[in-house]
């Protein structure tokens, strides 16, 4: 029999607060992302692991990161966080210790391989891969060249054709482009930042970016404007050959 995929909520951008009454672009963030896991819930499918990659506070507070724990923790499933533009790494990995959370690195399950990589810059909304990290994931794509492998972290790598979002996106994005392209067993590349659902084919490898579970930025536009969509989140099935299937899911807004 063959092995069952690998079921993944792939959440993003949550801004929690420490105060569970704070709102963000009058939206209540704890109550969405509440909203958001409980639909995610009681979908059809199971719910196997958690991926989080970044922006999980607003405040960049212990608080903020401690109510995140309090809201995943319930489901009992792996958790895999990594930091975003608005988090402070440190307290996040702090904060979020032991299991069933981590923070970063390498994650194996089956015939996959789960790379999660940190694109903070301190004092910048864009990103940028450090030397460190490119040696590291380097290294990782070289020990881990039998397995399919995807790649996760906060800040988009292509091109969405949105000028402002770009002018925010992976700055050396030309650079960890060289290092995957070297690696046939790669599938996808997983980001949140943009508030938006995107999907793009590149040599075979996926670029998804998926919608927070707050609010959404309008695609395609010059200028920052926010869009009517809903709170979403997504679903990554990892099958054991290979596949890669996903959906976008959204919720209606919490009151």
């Amino acid at each position: 029999m063959a092995d069952p995929a690998l079921s993944i909520l792939h959440i993003t951008d949550t801004h929690l607060f420490a105060a569970a009454d704070e709102r963000l672009r009058g939206v209540n963030t704890c109550r969405s992302l509440r909203a958001v896991l409980k639909s995610a819930s009681t979908a059809a499918r199971p719910v196997d692991a958690v991926l989080a990659t970044g922006d999980l506070s607003q405040d960049e507070s212990a608080g903020a990161y401690r109510r995140f724990r309090e809201l995943l923790a319930p489901l009992a499933v792996p958790v895999w966080c990594l930091p975003g533009n608005h988090d402070a790494p440190e307290r996040l990995a702090a904060t979020l210790a032991g299991p069933p959370f981590q923070v970063g690195g390498a994650v194996v399950r089956g015939g996959w391989t789960l790379l999660l990589l940190d694109s903070v810059m301190a004092g910048d909304h864009g990103g940028r891969l450090s030397a460190a990290q490119l040696d590291w994931l380097a290294a990782a794509l070289e020990e881990h060249r039998q397995r399919h492998v995807l790649i996760a972290l906060h800040h988009h790598v292509l091109p969405l054709q949105s000028r402002w979002l770009d002018e925010l996106g992976l700055y050396n994005a030309a650079e960890l482009l060289q290092v995957i392209d070297r690696a046939p067993q790669l599938r996808a590349v997983v980001a949140g930042h943009v508030h938006q659902a995107s999907d793009i084919l590149r040599n075979g490898v996926r670029f998804l970016t998926t919608p927070s579970t707050c609010f959404q930025f309008l695609p395609q536009v010059a200028s920052f404007a926010v869009d009517r969509r809903p709170p979403g989140y997504r679903w990554l099935e990892l099958h054991a050959d290979g596949r890669l299937e996903t959906e976008v899911a959204w919720i209606e807004p919490p009151q």
